[in-house]
């Protein structure tokens, strides 16, 4: 089997693909820790001028503790590489729910609400203002616990300095860029609706405050305020080491064999559905499309490249491939930015192929779109198991 090794970490799968960064499943062998690894290159950091933006993301994360933020154990380096390692969170994003879900209820909405608002608060406590919150940006553990993640914007403004730089997502920035017209939803609650209306407020002097947030009687209900140990003491030393290459920081990194795909076994196929469910390997007749996606063909891994290379060239889109790991990228729908999908085949039993395919750059819902209408095109590799081939009680039996 193939392995990977990063000093007390295995490395498995790649989990998440971004412009700059992989983020891998790892397991801390000492502790059985399952974590996810942000894989990024040194050469492409020195290359686009991200130094200061990546120590900045990476001190914050350290700073920042909290039940509803993302931790960050550790970050290590190599001779080409940094490596992030991160709190590994099994429920997905919040807009993959969205999107899955529809109309979620209002209770439910307000206790997300109440733990990001609990998070942000402590932010702003520390000197940390995070400046791209979106629901992409939000995760759900497999008890529904929401976590902020993604620092790459954040800042840490000097003392009594107002942050004026406008950015983030277009969808998600400040009201004040624009008149703020907007329409609420008949099903909205009055106290919903009228919290809403004060958060929107174009005119951030008059705006309600986090406090005036908390203070309100729509969120107050069922508020349960969060409740966590003593401040820790942080150290940024080994972010400093890894920065200014200091050589004992070095890890190293042993990979195995790279012939044929990846064969994977079955305690990462259990940890690769959120909450450990494994129906999103086996059950396609779910609706459910999330930013990461996946199916299972008996077809040789051979033929699966060769049907994804002749749909990407009716799509127009270019190919890259090595060693069982494809990358399609094209211009985005708008015509303005790129679209990148990243694809990888794994051997999860004799003759029975995996591939997990991850957006890499674009817009989630363009990637949605992409999925669904790749698999309408690829139906006749995909393999769809009747109820008597799939592992019915396992699946039954390894729900969060």
């Amino acid at each position: 089997m193939v392995t990977r090794k990063l000093g007390k970490y295995e490395l498995g799968r790649t989990i998440g693909e971004g412009t700059f960064a992989k983020v891998k499943f790892a397991k801390n062998t000492e502790t059985g820790e399952n974590v996810a690894i942000k894989v990024m290159s040194k050469a492409t950091i020195l290359r686009h001028k991200m130094v200061d933006q990546i120590k900045r993301e990476i001190s914050i994360m350290k700073i920042v503790r909290h039940p509803n933020i993302v931790r960050l154990h550790e970050v290590l380096s190599s001779r080409t590489k940094i490596y992030i390692v991160l709190e590994f969170v099994t429920g997905g994003e919040l807009f993959d729910k969205i999107v899955h879900q529809g109309k979620i209820k209002e209770n439910e909405s307000r206790r997300y609400f109440q733990q990001l608002i609990d998070a942000v608060d402590y932010c702003h406590r520390k000197g940390v203002y995070h400046r791209d919150l979106k629901p992409e940006n939000l995760l759900l553990d497999c008890h529904g616990k929401l976590k902020v993640s993604d620092f790459g914007l954040s800042a840490l403004p000097e003392r009594g300095i107002l942050l004026h730089t406008t950015c983030g997502t277009p969808n998600y920035v400040a009201p004040e860029i624009n008149v703020a017209e907007f329409s609420c939803p008949i099903w909205f609650s009055p106290g919903a609706k009228a919290l809403i209306l004060k958060i929107l407020n174009p005119n951030p002097k008059t705006r309600i405050s986090i406090e005036g947030i908390k203070r309100d009687p729509w969120f107050r209900q069922s508020y349960v305020p969060v409740r966590y140990g003593n401040e820790e003491k942080v150290s940024l030393d080994d972010v400093c080491a890894v920065f200014n290459d200091i050589e004992d920081q070095y890890v190293s990194e042993r990979t195995g064999n790279d012939q044929g795909p990846l064969i994977m076994n079955a305690f990462e196929m259990i940890t690769l559905s959120q909450g450990l469910n494994l129906s999103a390997l086996f059950d396609r007749r779910q609706d459910y499309v999330k930013r990461q996606t996946r199916f299972v063909s008996r077809k040789p891994a051979n033929d699966i490249i060769l049907a994804i290379e002749a749909v990407a060239a009716s799509l127009h889109l270019s190919v890259h491939s090595r060693n069982y790991k494809m990358r399609l990228e094209g211009l985005s729908a708008n015509k303005i930015g790129r679209f990148a999908v990243a694809l990888e085949i794994y051997e999860v039993a004799p003759s029975l192929f995996m591939v997990d395919v991850r957006k890499a750059s674009g817009d989630t819902l363009e990637y949605h779109k992409f999925y669904k209408n790749l698999c309408s095109k690829l139906e006749h590799i995909i393999w769809k198991p009747t109820e008597d081939s799939a592992p019915s009680g396992l699946l039954k039996s390894m729900t969060c």
